[in-house]
């Protein structure tokens, strides 16, 4: 992998991780409304609570239909185990879907930050969750979620930092690592996963 050359290139930490974790798994979500619809339910909780939520939400008929979803009952979609703020911001996406302010081909056409910006706008949907989209629904080569607390904790312990580095440091020493940052984000979370013994999401079964 070219991209693999290139990061442990600049940063030769990276290449002692799939030593240690193993093959990297090419993670994706599916793009459009259901990719920005997971990384909604995936705000701020662990990997195995948004696992078993999005395993819920996806079961339930329509739910992964803007124009379905918008019309199913809070009730419904509490019982999955979505916040009412969460509720309010699935609706706010489903909502901008309908009038066109989010499409799938719209946001593929724009480049990272223009991306980032018109996602961002839509009521819930931070950076982070833009740039999670980006990352694993349109496989972008330099995107880099720095306020992922996972991506802190696991450059702390590959290069035995102090303290785990906020938002504004890690992006700063992120940019090392243009233009593969989104590699980076990868091997970062496999490591973290390694050390921890935790899935990622995407290792259940939603069903």
């Amino acid at each position: 992998m070219a991209a693999l050359s290139t990061l442990t290139a600049l940063d030769p930490a990276f290449g002692t991780i799939l030593d240690r974790a193993g093959p990297l798994p090419w993670r994706r979500r599916t793009p459009g409304f259901p990719g920005l619809l997971q990384a909604i339910v995936a705000q701020m909780i662990s990997n195995q609570a948004a696992a078993a939520i999005w395993g819920r939400l996806r079961a339930i008929p329509g739910a992964l239909e803007p124009a379905t979803l918008i019309e199913l009952p809070d009730d419904t979609l509490r019982a999955a185990g979505l916040s009412r703020p969460k509720v309010i911001h699935a609706r706010a996406l489903a909502a901008a879907f309908l009038d066109g302010t989010l499409s799938a081909d719209r946001i593929a056409l724009l480049d990272d930050e223009a991306a980032i910006v018109t996602i961002g706008s839509i009521k819930g949907m931070g950076r982070w969750t833009a740039e999670i989209y980006l990352l694993f629904a349109l496989d972008r080569l330099d995107i880099f979620p720095s306020g992922d607390i996972a991506l802190a904790a696991a450059l702390a312990d590959l290069k035995s930092l102090p303290a785990r580095p906020a938002p504004k440091a890690l992006r700063e020493l992120a940019t090392a690592w243009q233009p593969v940052r989104s590699l980076a984000a990868r091997l970062l979370w496999h490591h973290w996963r390694h050390v921890t013994g935790r899935p990622a999401m995407d290792d259940f079964k939603l069903v």
